[in-house]
């Protein structure tokens, strides 16, 4: 057994930090972009900014079949990020809403297409003698992604004030076409699982068969190895369904809390670049919860599986999005105001004095007062980090490995899908415009304590099978 990475994973890691930069850099600024320069209302940026997410997201099944079926995970990688690089270059040259709808569409194909195999990509590296660091290589993957999106947070911000949007969009591009070349060169040194062809056994043809027949009839017409293929990945998809309400909520980081952030105090900083926090707060607790937390449990007998760490983050989810509504209550002066003049008018009946004193009240609270520091969101943000840790850092750990070789990409694909259609869940309600200030926020507290508890049913029920390369790999 090795305790080393294979060396070409720093061009991997290398090629994400770099991409990740691209992709949260043009992410951070999206929603004021739309707002400020295009003049979008705020619910139409925030559904729109949704939508954007969901198709990054969605495209991961187009990537994941080039993958596996024709290209292998190198040359779609390589194809798709030229689309990628031409997205951001359109943003940056055309200030325009035409613009911001091509330039979105490229890197929504370009950012999703590759991003199944580049995942993926980083686990076939890997056989029997070191499978024992893919929990470790999958923290150094996300420690990577978030290195990339704290700088792109906190600098791109600042960017688009100091230059304007255009050189903001244009910077992330630079960024991206780095990425590319970094990937490049590793050329040489990958584990390059082949394509399979096209295939009349593929997960979903079999799946598709499996409705309708028996598993005795099933395995007679395609074989055992594609029908325990597709049950895995059938398995794996019905357990990760709720965790589209995590992403639904993690996601508007990017829309709703920067919407909240404008009407709180900033102390000179910009409202888009509070996203910093996070990515800052997760290469914190990456390595505290894999040295400290974890071994604590073990030490204990309570070994954290990856199902049960992500149990946890879901409920801790719901815990964030609690704290983001008690913070809207008192950033809302209206809300704090009515209440307080409503109790103050009851008195009223006790007397004149009482009367001239609630009047006096109510005028004072007409008047605006100091807006709450927008650095309570640190508070929101650490509930939410911590639950991204344990829900999505150990998601793309147990995606990888409940899948035979055939399907790993296909797989990957259905956890990136769990983020785009709990973005098309965000789009959906934010353009109904039916909830405003705190009803929002409780809205999506009590929907998501309602998945965490649907998750836990699906979890318990799941069996665990692991799938690893073997160390004499046919390829």
């Amino acid at each position: 057994m090795s305790d080393r990475f294979p060396p070409q994973i720093k061009y991997i890691i290398g090629n994400e930090a770099a991409e990740r930069y691209s992709f949260y850099g043009m992410k951070a600024i999206l929603v004021l972009f739309m707002t400020q320069t295009l003049l979008f209302q705020d619910s139409d940026a925030t559904a729109l900014f949704h939508l954007f997410v969901f198709a990054a997201y969605f495209t991961p099944l187009l990537g994941g079949y080039l993958s596996d079926r024709f290209w292998g995970k190198y040359r779609t990688i390589m194809t798709l990020s030229i689309a990628y690089v031409a997205g951001h270059a359109v943003l940056a040259l055309y200030e325009s809403r035409t613009g911001l709808y091509v330039g979105l569409g490229l890197i929504a194909l370009g950012a999703g297409g590759i991003k199944p195999c580049v995942s993926a990509h980083v686990g076939d590296q890997f056989t029997e003698s070191t499978k024992h660091l893919i929990p470790k290589v999958f923290g150094v993957f996300y420690f990577s992604i978030n290195f990339g999106s704290f700088f792109a947070t906190y600098m791109t911000p600042l960017t688009r004030r100091w230059f304007g949007a255009q050189v903001a969009f244009g910077v992330p591009g630079v960024l991206m076409a780095i990425a590319v070349f970094i990937f490049w060169l590793g050329r040489h040194h990958y584990v390059s699982v082949p394509p399979t062809g096209k295939r009349s056994d593929t997960p979903f043809k079999v799946l598709w068969h499996w409705l309708s027949h028996d598993r005795a009839a099933t395995i007679a017409r395609f074989g055992a190895a594609p029908v325990e293929a597709a049950l895995a990945v059938g398995r794996v998809a019905v357990v990760l369904i709720p965790v589209c309400g995590f992403w639904a909520l993690y996601d508007q980081t990017g829309s709703s809390w920067v919407l909240q952030a404008t009407r709180m105090e900033l102390h000179g900083l910009e409202p888009d670049q509070l996203q910093a926090i996070n990515p800052l707060m997760i290469m914190a607790i990456i390595p505290l919860f894999a040295i400290v937390v974890y071994p604590w449990f073990e030490r204990r007998g309570m070994t954290p599986t990856p199902l049960r760490r992500m149990t946890v983050g879901m409920f801790l989810t719901a815990v964030a999005f609690a704290a983001s509504a008690t913070i809207e209550l008192f950033s809302d002066t209206r809300t704090v105001s009515g209440v307080v003049v409503t109790h103050l008018r009851e008195l009223a009946y006790a007397g004149a004095p009482v009367t001239e004193l609630a009047d006096r009240y109510a005028a004072f609270f007409a008047e605006p007062i100091e807006r709450i520091s927008a650095l309570w969101q640190i508070v929101p943000y650490l509930l939410l980090t911590a639950a991204e840790v344990l829900v999505s850092v150990t998601g793309l750990e147990f995606a990888y490995t409940q899948a035979p070789r055939a399907a790993k990409s296909t797989v990957m694909s259905f956890w990136l899908m769990t983020i785009s259609f709990g973005n098309l869940l965000a789009a959906f309600v934010a353009s109904l415009n039916a909830f405003d200030g705190v009803a929002y926020f409780a809205f999506w507290t009590g929907l998501m304590a309602v998945v965490a508890v649907i998750f836990t049913a699906l979890a318990s029920r799941y069996k665990v099978v692991e799938y690893m390369e073997p160390d004499e790999a046919d390829y």
